[in-house]
């Protein structure tokens, strides 16, 4: 598996991921934001947390209109494989390959901790390596982290199987605790809490390896 691993700055999440990606056996690439094409071959491009421009603005929308964004619009439109984690969930809905957004968290407060998370399906190459109804600990690290959509999308997102993942107990106010969503065709996904920060024993934890490790199965078994 090839991946690429997009980086703005603030992003501070970069290595972390392209870590976790290497560990699960992928050939990584780094990605910088004022790059026009993507690299050929890859098979997936991870969006990273952090504070792409300081957050200045309104969080992603700045990361979302750089020149690599298109790029990414692009590989998504054709069918390729995009991930958004925390600040890379926000600049995925700020693209639009993403429905809802991104708002401050209903406690008006960061929050960073680890967090019980429930998977709600895992018909997608990212969930797949858990079971459904499974609870995993992941942590969380964000101010913005308030999912929100109306109610009639909310349902189609329900009534479609894209929810990836719900929190237990719900840190930000997110609508109906979403914690992860897929677009329509289940190969972009966006998602709050950082499976990278919890993929290896040194962690204290591996919840998250699953993530990564069936990822890399998807496209090696492809």
């Amino acid at each position: 598996m090839r991946a690429g691993v997009v980086v703005f700055p603030g992003s501070n999440c970069d290595r972390d991921m392209a870590v976790a990606l290497k560990n699960a056996g992928a050939e990584v690439s780094m990605i910088w934001h004022k790059d026009t094409e993507i690299p050929t071959g890859l098979d997936v491009i991870a969006i990273p947390g952090g504070f792409s421009f300081g957050d200045y603005l309104r969080v992603g929308a700045i990361a979302a209109r750089s020149p690599i964004c298109q790029s990414v619009i692009r590989f998504a439109d054709k069918g390729g494989y995009v991930f958004g984690v925390c600040n890379g969930f926000q600049v995925l809905t700020e693209t639009g390959l993403l429905p809802g957004a991104l708002l401050r968290n209903a406690g008006l407060k960061y929050v960073c901790r680890h967090q019980t998370l429930k998977v709600t399906t895992t018909n997608s190459v990212y969930t797949g390596g858990y079971s459904t109804g499974q609870t995993i600990t992941v942590p969380i690290a964000h101010h913005d982290g308030n999912y929100n959509l109306p109610a009639d999308d909310v349902k189609k997102l329900f009534d479609q199987d894209r929810v990836a993942f719900t929190y237990v107990d719900n840190p930000n106010g997110s609508v109906a605790d979403i914690a992860g969503v897929l677009s329509e065709n289940r190969r972009v996904l966006g998602m709050m809490p950082h499976p990278e920060r919890l993929s290896e024993e040194a962690h204290g934890g591996t919840d998250g390896k699953p993530f990564f490790a069936n990822l890399f199965d998807q496209f090696v078994s492809a």
